[in-house]
């Protein structure tokens, strides 16, 4: 219920829900463990819109509650709506980064296209 995963039943085998609740039942077991820093690849890859908001919602709160999130994304909007400080990579290596007053998509793409020296 706290993340609003919908589901007939508490029985019914994720495999079977949509991709945004899937996703959200996978995080949920991360959050049980009651971590303090979640690595999250890519949280919001192929769900809707709403499913997306509704994870950024979970990812910000779990922010205020004092857990580190490291979010790997290659969505530029995800990134400038729930990051507080960016690392941008090029190549295997950091070639940026940018607090979230000064992040902006173009000085992210610059850091992007940065090759290395």
């Amino acid at each position: 219920e706290k993340l609003k995963i919908k589901t007939p039943s508490i029985h019914q085998k994720t495999g079977n829900l949509s991709g945004g609740n899937q996703q959200k039942v996978v995080l949920s077991k991360w959050i049980f463990s009651e971590p303090d820093i979640l690595i999250l690849d890519e949280p919001t890859r192929g769900i809707d819109v709403g499913a997306k908001y509704e994870i950024y919602t979970i990812i910000n709160q779990l922010a205020l509650d004092g857990k580190g999130i490291l979010v790997i994304s290659s969505e530029l909007p995800e990134i400038l709506g729930i990051c507080d400080r960016v690392y941008v990579m090029n190549e295997g290596r950091i070639t940026g980064e940018v607090s979230k007053e000064e992040a902006t998509q173009e000085r992210i793409m610059k850091y992007m296209t940065k090759s290395r020296v």
